[in-house]
């Protein structure tokens, strides 16, 4: 299953490092839980983003995976991908930006022809072959389309999405240079959030969050001493505020760090899928790891 992450802590710049694999495996454990493709995606002071990405495959060098990268932002996504859609190539490597946006996704999408001809023209916006790619590039339309609202394109091409498309799963993360993005939809995969004040549950310690299996770990000394709202696939550490987001739940952090949740789509999908519905690639992409 492809793993997520999304910080915030706006309205500050944070310096935080990122490890995208974080975890000694043996070459046999490898073939099995190695990534198809990692990614972190940030923000510059002037709000250009920058992503840092690449594919990986089984039993090859995962040193751009393992290295640390420290970089300084107010948002931050970070993403492993097991691919369901798309070969292993950069294009299809998540983060994607368009619009001066970065996006990640969780989940499989099907349809695609019916999705490329509703976005038409827009499909051009598309660059590689992937199911998340072509969302994001709904969501850009339908933001477009409501002068600029994020959190109305979101709801809107996520609701067109659920009642169009066959889904198994639609967790995502949207990040601008200063607001975050994050939607459950339906309750196949966890999202859980975390509103974490400075210094953490004990008040005094950096943030250090680490993912199971050694997956995505995030180390910041600057969250010692100031809040932050995190977003992730699963718990990263003890810290009892872990909140798992309802199904169809869409959570904003604005520019001042303010967060707000509320359930957008409360019905399941029209065409919801199950892991049996998948073709075997799509299936394993999709299981725990």
């Amino acid at each position: 299953m492809c793993r997520l992450f999304g910080l915030s802590s706006a309205p500050r710049r944070t310096r935080a490092t990122f490890w995208l694999l974080d975890a000694p495996d043996s070459l046999s454990d490898q073939s099995h839980r190695d990534p198809d493709g990692t990614g972190l995606g940030f923000f510059t002071a002037d709000g250009t983003p920058q992503v840092h990405k690449a594919p990986i495959a089984a039993y090859e060098d995962r040193s751009f995976a393992e290295e640390a990268r420290s970089v300084e932002s107010a948002t931050f996504v970070a993403h492993i991908r097991f691919a369901s859609t798309g070969a292993l190539e950069v294009r299809n490597t998540h983060p994607f930006e368009q619009d001066g946006r970065l996006f990640a996704h969780n989940g499989v999408i099907e349809d695609l022809p019916r999705l490329d001809a509703h976005l038409g023209p827009d499909r051009s916006l598309v660059k590689g072959d992937t199911d998340s790619e072509r969302f994001f590039a709904l969501i850009t339309r339908e933001t477009a389309a409501r002068g600029g609202d994020v959190t109305a394109g979101i709801e809107a091409a996520a609701r067109w999405a659920a009642q169009n498309l066959p889904i198994y799963a639609l967790n995502i993360i949207l990040t601008t240079a200063d607001q975050l993005w994050a939607l459950r939809y339906p309750d196949t995969h966890d999202l859980y959030v975390l509103q974490r004040r400075a210094g953490g549950h004990h008040g005094d310690r950096h943030l250090d969050h680490s993912g199971t299996a050694g997956r995505i770990r995030v180390h910041s000394s600057d969250l010692t001493h100031h809040g932050a709202t995190v977003v992730a696939s699963e718990r990263m550490d003890d810290h009892p505020d872990w909140q798992l987001m309802e199904p169809g739940e869409l959570l904003h952090v604005g520019p001042d760090g303010a967060a707000t949740r509320r359930v957008v789509l409360s019905d399941e999908p029209v065409h919801r899928l199950t892991l049996a519905d998948l073709h075997p690639a799509a299936a394993a992409s999709q299981a725990s790891a």
